[in-house]
């Protein structure tokens, strides 16, 4: 006799593998995650402010 199957759980496993597929595909189509996105900002605005430390008061750069 075969093994028993609790069909819920596979249902949800079933989904979960599902929503997965559809996740991946999502990022490659849509690029960086949150966190690439939060850490790229992060470092633009790191060199913004250490440039902006080396212009003159008048806003050129010395």
């Amino acid at each position: 006799m075969g093994d028993l199957i609790n069909l819920k759980r596979f249902k949800k496993r079933q989904e979960r593998q599902r929503a997965n597929v559809e996740a991946s595909s999502q990022r490659a189509k849509h690029g960086l995650t949150k966190a690439e996105k939060t850490n790229q900002r992060a470092l633009e605005q790191r060199t913004e402010a250490f440039l902006n430390q080396h212009l003159r008061d008048d806003g050129k750069s010395s």
